[in-house]
């Protein structure tokens, strides 16, 4: 009874904090500013930069977006990850892994001396060495059917047993976890699949499949999502309303080229804007280090006149561009009218000129999406996708069919967009809205809000047309096609086919190409998939980009890479000598 009384007592506590919605967490403090670095790099600073959308969720399985992904991978570390300069999957928390040779058992060694961040949820507050049980424990959560775990669609389907242990944990984990996932020793575990599948080891690179030890859950439950305890560079200080906090962990394990241990930065603070104006313009006065998009109305005034420029008043910056492993797409409710009808959402991909749209509203940047809706990813090529190109009178054509000619009895739906007014998102909508009004007679609105509240319509089916973005987790046409497969309607995940299309002809070609070994016919089967996206118009493909930082100068080491991540593990701070120069 005095166990019960006392959990009681620290739930209650919990859940305290959780409605302030502010954590302080220990800093293992060290006096950044003694410490000396070698190779010309500096330690101490903070870095700032914004983010429209409100952080929600900083537990890595229930973060299922690219904003809260950014911060959540500074707190938390995958067992494997990309080597972007390579384009191969590299060990990082472990120290090795091996495939068997009929691709069906993976095999992880940990690397030793790794330590989860100090913590409350341990006994005495430091943290502990990370081990096997540790990865097992993760990855039982992440097969489990908790209703905070968002990814189990990655997984459930591909482990040993992972299908019968997600049916029996909808409420608490089960003990003994997943039978194909098993722990040799205190570094080595072992990963046992149902069918071969080449790119496993590209899903253990996904962010969300990110180390957190079994007392932080036991600590925090549901409340982990304020209160994160992983093994990266920072870790949290401070979540409020206004602003995220994150600290430098004193403890963490990486030293880079010159034996200086990471991170170099004191502090990473998040704050939230209200539109991208008002984003620029903290970059110019240097509240701000960082801006992630740039309206397309303000390219040309970005940072003021040529004679401020020419006086030094300007920030010195860089800017910086990578092709993107990114679809950006309008999704359709196909469950409900008018979207059931397969006439109507193939007019409403015909009535559009992709490239009138980029050119026009967007001042050219991007590509059209006109082979189909993956993007063009290294060993897979989609120029045998044949897309959608633009054909006003067969759009005509086919909403008379559909029982709406020139327009008439179409109901006036809100296409849900979260952005703000100014951005590139919201020029690219207006330009997708004026096109569909102007050729098929329509009185379709625009309803700017937050991602949020556009999962929440779309799961109350009062959003049956909405703006949405697929940002590669990893580099394989897998991880694009799966977003469609009808195993994944009704699931945890508020990403996962929300259109809630449901084809056995494509569950079969996915299945297919997820058994396939050999690389050419595993392409096929995609290439299948994504043209039978198209034969269906389950979605209106718009566009691929480009991912354009600009960044203060001052920032050192910051690199990008194309599937959007930030990564200040390694970056600092470097003033220069003469800022009038």
């Amino acid at each position: 009874m005095l166990l019960e009384v006392r959990k009681m007592v620290k739930k209650t506590a919990i859940i305290f904090l959780f409605f302030l919605s502010v954590y302080s967490c220990s800093d293992n403090h060290v006096d950044v500013a003694s410490l000396k670095a070698n190779g010309g790099a500096r330690y101490g600073g903070e870095f700032r930069f914004m983010s429209t959308e409100k952080i929600t969720s900083l537990f890595p399985l229930a973060t299922s977006d690219v904003y809260n992904q950014r911060l959540s991978s500074q707190i938390f570390e995958t067992i494997l990850k990309i080597d972007f300069r390579k384009n191969k999957v590299v060990p990082h928390l472990a120290e090795s892994y091996h495939i068997s040779p009929d691709a069906k058992k993976f095999t992880i060694k940990m690397k030793e001396g790794i330590y989860f961040q100090d913590d409350d949820c341990f006994s005495g507050g430091s943290g502990r060495e990370v081990n096997a049980e540790d990865v097992k424990f993760m990855l039982d959560f992440a097969c489990s059917g908790l209703k905070i775990n968002e990814m189990s669609w990655m997984l459930v389907d591909k482990i040993k047993g992972a299908k019968e242990f997600n049916k029996k944990s909808k409420i608490t984990l089960p003990d003994g976890g997943v039978k194909g996932i098993q722990v040799v020793d205190d570094k080595t575990i072992t990963i046992e699949l149902v069918e071969p599948f080449v790119s496993f080891e590209k899903i253990l690179t996904h962010s969300s499949l990110s180390l957190f030890p079994k007392e932080a859950w036991e600590t925090y439950k549901h409340g982990i999502k304020k209160h994160p305890v992983g093994t990266g560079p920072f870790q949290l200080s401070e979540f409020a309303s206004d602003k995220v906090v994150l600290n430098r962990n004193s403890n963490y394990w990486r030293k880079d080229d010159f034996g200086n241990q990471l991170p170099f930065l004191e502090k990473v603070i998040l704050t939230y804007v209200n539109d991208k104006k008002s984003e620029l313009f903290a970059f110019r006065k240097k509240e701000i280090d960082l801006v992630l998009e740039i309206p397309v109305d303000e390219i040309d005034n970005v940072l003021g006149t040529l004679q401020e420029a020419q006086a030094g008043k300007t920030v010195k910056h860089k800017i910086d561009s990578k092709n993107s492993l990114s679809s950006t797409y309008f999704g359709f409710a196909h469950d409900v009218a008018p979207f059931n009808d397969l006439k109507v959402r193939q007019a409403f991909n015909l009535a559009i000129d992709r490239k009138a749209i980029i050119d026009k509203n967007l001042k050219g940047e991007g590509y059209p999406a006109l082979n189909g809706f993956v993007p063009q990813i290294e060993g897979y090529t989609t120029e045998r996708v044949k897309g959608f190109r633009t054909n006003i009178s067969k759009a005509k054509q086919l909403m008379a069919q559909a029982g709406y000619p020139e327009g008439k009895n179409f109901p006036a739906i809100e296409l849900y967009v979260n952005s703000k007014e100014g951005s590139s998102v919201y020029m690219m909508a207006k330009g997708v809205l004026d096109q569909l009004n102007a050729n098929l007679n329509l009185n379709l609105q625009l309803k700017l809000c937050s991602l949020e509240e556009r999962d929440k319509a779309i799961n109350e089916k009062k959003a049956l047309f909405w703006r949405g973005g697929w940002i590669a987790d990893y580099p394989d046409p897998e991880n694009f096609l799966s977003l469609f497969s009808s195993e994944h309607v009704g699931g945890n995940s508020m990403t996962m086919n929300q259109m809630k299309y449901i084809s056995q002809e494509y569950d079969r070609l996915l299945n297919m190409a997820m058994k396939e070994r050999n690389s050419k016919i595993r392409n096929e089967f995609f290439i299948k998939c994504d043209q039978l996206l198209i034969d269906d118009a389950v979605i209106m493909p718009l566009l691929n980009d480009d991912f354009i930082t600009m960044i203060n100068s001052k920032i050192k080491n910051f690199e990008t890479n194309s599937m959007e991540g930030l990564d200040f593990s390694s970056i600092f701070i470097k003033e220069p000598k003469n800022i009038t120069e």
